[in-house]
């Protein structure tokens, strides 16, 4: 099969240009494990990096070194293994000078970064003499490097107050696919699924393209689901743990964060973490959240009370896939069919739910699309109501899962159902909706107008109460532009 890229065209344009600037470049890729950092670079500069060296995952320094050795040979350069890593870029110095051409790129390619960075290995120091010393000066040079350690990419390259700082002429965070890529790409592969079993899909695994090629196109999405992450044979069965350990040096704090904003749909506040897991409100907080969030494991998001506040605004769970793991797999599972025997069950429906209003926020482009306000500047957000004495009521009738706020004095109030066959609007829902928008005014002082907003994937129920909400409605292929 013929290798191709789905979606990622601003990445491919945005690496095209650098590589065509003919001055140095210095470009720091990142983003989670498995997201396809590595197939981007490869598939864009097919036949023209000058040089590519991949770490060693778990690797020692003498691995790593020998790493760098086994490249050379492959771009035809043998040499013998170097001592240190400063011995190591003069020799990629002194093999690159016979490389450079003028007004040709010349490309290296450096993969898996975090891995070189050994203890006392003194390579990011290395590497931040050789482009300060001599790759800077030259105009052709693009030098490239990615990991999927984000938080040691952030620390240590794109945010280094050592001899790298400032050095980054660019940075690229590669995000995982929407879902009009996945379908893209589950198509070229030979999936002829209809658009809620992609949905269904996204919600398991999110838009990882490697996560996505394991599926195979012999079985359905359930028994694909059974086979990968219930069988204790399964490539996905161990994923968490690859995952955080990957990302992270010390994963377990950051994995009792994640376990805790599972745990609370909707988020929790910068000072109830601290409160469930037991980190204090400090420096070392601020840095665990951050990086979390830079991993597009968390998202944070202001919540409106009587104005819009980012103090105590939500950090939320947002991975689907550690939103799937922790609630089907975390300990309570050994039964190897479990996702085929329990499709039909409250609990998974009651998951699909929820997801769909997480798979909701990941698409804001589109739903903006979809209300033809592409061109209107917007804030979205999440609104509870509160008593008179400040304390929130976090219950459903007094909080509002998605507002867009707009410029032209609009405000869209939008309610996310998942349902296989179109959502009826009953008395009950129709009373807690006006209800809702009711308490959003008067709580806010909101000055404009309110639109009722339905995002339902199989679309809205026409009905006596539908049509006196007079309600937007927004449908799953509208998700797919």
């Amino acid at each position: 099969m013929e290798q191709i890229i789905i979606g990622r065209q601003e990445e491919i344009g945005r690496l095209n240009k650098y590589a065509k600037s003919n001055q140095a470049e210095f470009v720091a890729i990142y983003g989670r494990r498995r997201v396809g950092k590595t197939y981007l670079v490869n598939h864009v500069f097919k036949g023209r990096l000058a040089f590519s060296m991949t770490g060693i995952i778990g690797g020692k320094k003498d691995a790593q070194l020998q790493a760098f050795v086994d490249a050379m040979d492959i771009y035809g350069n043998p040499i013998s293994q170097p001592d240190n890593w400063q011995e190591a870029f003069r020799l990629l110095r002194h093999f690159l000078e016979s490389r450079l051409v003028k007004d040709s790129p010349c490309i290296v390619f450096i993969d898996e970064l975090p891995c070189f960075d050994t203890r006392k290995s003194g390579f990011t120091r290395s590497l931040g003499h050789f482009w300060n010393s001599w790759a800077s000066l030259q105009p052709q040079m693009m030098l490239i490097v990615c990991g999927s350690a984000t938080s040691w990419m952030m620390e240590n390259v794109i945010d280094d107050h050592g001899g790298l700082h400032n050095r980054i002429t660019h940075e690229i965070h590669l995000r995982e696919f929407t879902l009009r890529e996945e379908e893209e790409y589950l198509a070229y592969r030979g999936f002829h699924w209809d658009r809620d079993l992609v949905l269904q899909t996204y919600m398991v695994m999110g838009g990882i393209p490697y996560y996505l090629s394991l599926l195979d196109t012999d079985m359905s999405l359930a028994q694909n689901i059974d086979k990968l992450f219930f069988d204790p044979d399964g490539e996905m069965y161990r994923e968490f743990d690859r995952l955080y350990k990957t990302l992270f040096s010390s994963p377990d704090p950051y994995i009792a964060i994640v376990v805790e904003l599972f745990k609370k749909k909707k988020g929790l506040t910068r000072t109830e973490v601290t409160q469930v897991v037991g980190v204090d409100s400090n420096g070392r907080l601020t840095k665990l959240l951050h990086n979390l969030v830079d991993c597009d494991l968390v998202r944070f998001y202001p919540v409106k009370e009587k104005k819009l506040s980012t103090r105590n605004g939500l950090y939320q769970l947002v991975d689907f896939f550690s939103l799937f793991y922790l609630q089907f797999m975390r300990g309570v599972n050994n039964d190897n069919q479990y996702w085929t025997k329990n499709l039909h069950t409250p609990k998974i429906s009651t998951w699909k739910g929820l997801t769909f209003e997480k798979v909701c926020m990941t698409h804001m482009p589109q739903i903006k699309h979809a209300l033809g306000i592409d061109g209107i500047s917007t804030t979205f957000y999440s609104w509870r109501a509160t008593d008179a004495d400040g304390q929130s009521r976090n219950q459903g009738n007094a909080q509002i899962d998605i507002v867009i706020d707009r410029a032209d004095q609009m405000t869209n109030i939008c309610e996310a159902k998942y349902s296989e066959l179109p959502y009826a609007i009953d008395k009950e829902e129709f009373d807690k909706f006006m209800n809702r928008m009711m308490r959003f005014k008067q709580s806010t002082n909101h000055r404009g107008g309110l639109i009722p907003t339905f995002i339902a994937s199989a679309g809205l129920q026409h009905n006596g109460y539908s049509e006196r909400l007079g309600a937007k409605t927004i449908d799953l292929n509208d998700l797919f532009v």
